[in-house]
């Protein structure tokens, strides 16, 4: 009996991405088997994370790196870590920063929700967030004008599918803090893949996911300084106490980095397109949907699938009885208003892409006649 029917649990297809409400992403065999060895030893987890440490300076490139219970705790903990430092006393003290400098400067495109509002995580560590720019554009000169107000912690800049506005040159960005001898942390949450260029741009922290593209177990990964890194581990004896990492997520991210590490990401790549691009020829045989290949908006080294829906269903009609059927598939509903889906089958074998396929056939062939409906083609 597997966990889903032991626990009367729903058995899903993943076709949205990294989620966390679905469980965010599959583990390898090798991350599964080092956690389950972790399990019932004993570890000096100072030491289990200075090898996390050593372990993500040498994946990424940065001077240090830690690890944190999730990316949303990592947000706040370098925050906390911008203000108190390493100060036992100021650590002690927070979420009270009446004596710091406490104001976070966040451009109004990156104002992002993923669960929760990217403020509420700057807030939990007692500062507060003063917006530059607007939701359509924030320059430079804007950021610069709100750098230079009084108690200012640090520039916290987004690297996501969700920021909106006019994209902003985030090494310029950087280069404003520093001006101002602030330092500069990115939330780049999914873009593991892409913290080498990230880190590129300067910015004293890079903050991702580690159970996203990784695959980690439920983990944050701050990379960047070694000053501000120290800051942030420095944190647990502090608010960072119930953020910190548990002994087998430390031990699941040394185990995803080394296989990061040995993977042909080329031939990986390579793969993923063609998966992508087998599922949508598929997908054009059938009636009353257009697919078609989807670059990731942020430059991560994929490609999703986008779907056109027309005739008797709509997009939102269409995921909802995908949602509803047995195994239960999700989509993206991002772009549902305007007739589209998004999938994105990284995590996906041919057998569950074969369930995909079918799955819609059958829902497009309830609002077809007899004769126009066309059975799906393989994507094998």
């Amino acid at each position: 009996m597997g966990t889903h029917e032991r626990h009367r649990l729903t058995e899903v297809i993943n076709a949205k991405g990294t989620f966390t409400p679905l469980g965010v992403s599959r583990s390898s065999a090798g991350v599964a088997a080092a956690v389950a060895e972790a399990l019932p030893e004993f570890f000096v987890m100072d030491e289990l994370a200075d090898r996390a440490s050593e372990a993500l300076a040498h994946a990424t490139g940065a001077q240090a790196g830690a690890v944190t219970h999730c990316t949303s705790a990592a947000i706040t903990l370098c925050v906390a870590a911008a203000m108190a430092g390493t100060d036992p006393e100021r650590i002690a003290t927070l979420p009270d920063t009446s004596d710091m400098h406490n104001r976070v400067v966040l451009p109004a495109g990156h104002v992002v929700s993923y669960g929760q509002s990217i403020t509420q995580a700057v807030r939990l560590a007692g500062a507060s967030v003063t917006v530059a720019g607007d939701e359509n554009r924030c320059s430079i000169d804007d950021l610069d004008e709100e750098l230079a107000g009084e108690d200012i912690a640090c520039l916290l800049l987004v690297s996501s599918r969700l920021v909106t506005g006019e994209p902003i040159d985030l090494t310029a960005a950087v280069r404003a803090a520093h001006r101002r001898g602030v330092p500069a942390i990115i939330d780049g949450a999914a873009q593991f893949p892409r913290t080498a260029d990230l880190l590129a741009t300067g910015a004293d922290a890079v903050l991702v996911s580690a159970q996203k593209y990784l695959a980690a177990p439920t983990a944050g990964l701050v990379v960047g300084t070694h000053r501000l890194v120290r800051a942030v581990r420095a944190q647990e004896r502090g608010i960072g106490r119930g953020m910190k990492p548990t002994k087998e997520a430390t031990v699941g991210v040394l185990a995803a980095l080394e296989e990061w590490q040995a993977m042909d990401r080329a031939k990986w790549e390579a793969d993923q397109a063609a998966k992508v691009l087998a599922f949508v020829s598929a997908a054009n045989e059938l009636p009353g949907l257009a697919a078609e290949v989807l670059a990731d908006p942020t430059g991560l080294p994929l490609s999703r699938v986008l779907l056109t829906v027309s005739g008797g269903i709509d997009a939102t009609t269409l995921a909802d009885e995908l949602e509803h059927g047995r195994p239960a598939i999700y989509v993206s509903r991002a772009q549902s208003p305007e007739g589209r889906l998004i999938l994105e089958l990284v995590p996906l074998d041919s057998d569950e892409l074969e369930i995909i396929l079918t799955r819609l056939a059958m829902e497009l062939q309830a609002t077809e006649t007899p004769a126009t409906f066309r059975p799906p083609g393989s994507v094998v």
